[in-house]
């Protein structure tokens, strides 16, 4: 056997060592009470140093004291996305109105636990499970805050906050060159979604606008609204949109000259196959994604045209569609882009994006109790969606698309002509 083997252990060690280990075995269990538990008594420890500084050591008297010891009184904190009723110290002064603690106050404040019962709630845990969902504590705890009722409170209470704030937030400090606009239904109604792109690529959700239908006067309440709160209008922008005529001509009353429509390409193939039989649809589908990756916007032009006059005979309705909006599905193409930020804008794909993580977050509401409901509802799953929003594929080359606007702005150029005559 080596020296190092024999070597003996320290005593202070191996008296440690046998402090620690049953330590270990007890908490073991149930690791989580015994933190709560140190946590509160360390927390009753802060408070009650508090105090004695306020109000000095317990017994000792002080004429010069300008406060007292009040006893203790019942009052609860937030922990673990619940609150737990504890014994709080009172401090007094010389006319018995009571002295705030500071420890109390930063402890005692709901923003944890809104922050929980909105992850929660977006999650998909039930109201009604809620409070199975959070860490377990101490029995000796008294708890409240997690049944059904106040759950639900605390969630109609935080969205409606937060659907105010995006309601009255200004966007005249955004740099926001190109808006994608997408409605999405729940049950009778549309709320319009804006989402916009700022100079760097950066994804921001501009506003949500409630609405029975996808109308052209809801359309315009939208825009009104964004130039309201501070969308600058002397730019010419890029609008990326469904191919829905009411918000297409809503954004052409509204921004007029300096509107560049961009109409999704997926959404337009989709449309020319609803009217063609289902042996046709693949080379159909085939025809125009590959018109659509010309590298000329001339090219991609006449590729569609042609394919709009060979189904002009048996499929009349597909050739009409195809024809219809043709030239704002190759806006982007006639702006000469990169590929990868070209095929960015060309759908409507990033907003679809974000409108299926809205479906997600409500897809547990099985009644719909109006308008406000929907749009809180709709604001919960924004704020969620917005922890993942990654920048815009082919961010890098934004600039290019910067200086392809401001070229086609008919004040600077003078020409005074229809933005989209250059795309024709």
């Amino acid at each position: 056997m080596t020296k190092s083997a024999t070597k003996k252990v320290p005593t202070e060690v191996g008296t440690l060592a046998q402090l620690v280990l049953p330590l270990a075995t007890l908490v073991r269990s149930d690791l989580q009470a015994f933190v709560l538990s140190v946590g509160i008594q360390a927390l009753t420890a802060m408070l009650e140093a508090e105090r004695t500084e306020l109000a000095g050591p317990r017994y000792e008297h002080n004429p010069e004291r300008q406060a007292t010891r009040g006893g203790t009184t019942r009052g609860k904190l937030t922990l673990g996305g619940r609150q737990v009723s504890v014994d709080r110290p009172r401090v007094v002064d010389s006319k018995g109105r009571e002295i705030p603690l500071g420890t109390w106050r930063e402890f005692a404040a709901r923003d944890p636990m809104d922050r929980r019962v909105l992850e929660q709630m977006t999650l998909g845990v039930a109201t009604r499970k809620y409070d199975r969902s959070l860490e377990p504590v101490p029995p000796e705890l008294e708890t409240s805050g997690t049944s059904k009722s106040s759950v639900s409170r605390t969630f109609i209470e935080i969205t409606a906050a937060k659907l105010e704030e995006w309601r009255t937030r200004t966007l005249a400090e955004l740099e926001i060159p190109a808006i994608f606009i997408d409605g999405i239904h729940f049950a009778e109604h549309v709320v319009l979604v804006a989402l916009g792109v700022d100079a760097m690529g950066q994804k921001h959700v501009l506003g949500l606008w409630e609405g029975a239908t996808e109308n052209g006067a809801a359309c315009r309440a939208m825009l009104a609204d964004l130039i309201t709160r501070g969308l600058d209008t002397k730019r010419v922008r890029l609008f990326v949109i469904d191919g829905s005529g009411a918000l297409r001509s809503a954004i052409r009353d509204t921004f007029g000259k300096r509107a560049l429509v961009q109409r999704c390409q997926v959404h337009k193939t989709r449309n020319v196959e609803s009217h063609l039989p289902k042996s046709k649809q693949p080379a159909v589908r085939t025809a125009m994604r590959q018109a659509y990756k010309a590298a000329k916007v001339e090219t991609a032009k006449r590729q569609l045209e042609n394919l709009a006059r060979s189904l002009q005979t048996a499929h009349p309705s597909a050739a009409a569609s195809l024809r219809e909006g043709l030239d704002e599905t190759l806006t982007v193409m006639s702006l000469a882009l990169p590929r990868t930020l070209e095929r960015s804008f060309s759908t409507t794909n990033p907003i679809e994006s974000l409108n299926d993580r809205l479906r997600y977050v409500a897809r547990r509401v099985k009644r719909w109790r109006g308008g406000e409901m929907i749009l809180r509802w709709t604001a919960a799953g924004v704020l969620e969606a917005s922890r993942g929003f990654r920048r815009l594929k082919g961010h890098l080359s934004m600039p290019v698309l910067i200086a392809a606007l401001a070229e086609r702005d008919p004040c600077q150029s003078g020409e005074g002509v229809d933005v989209y005559e250059k795309v024709a």
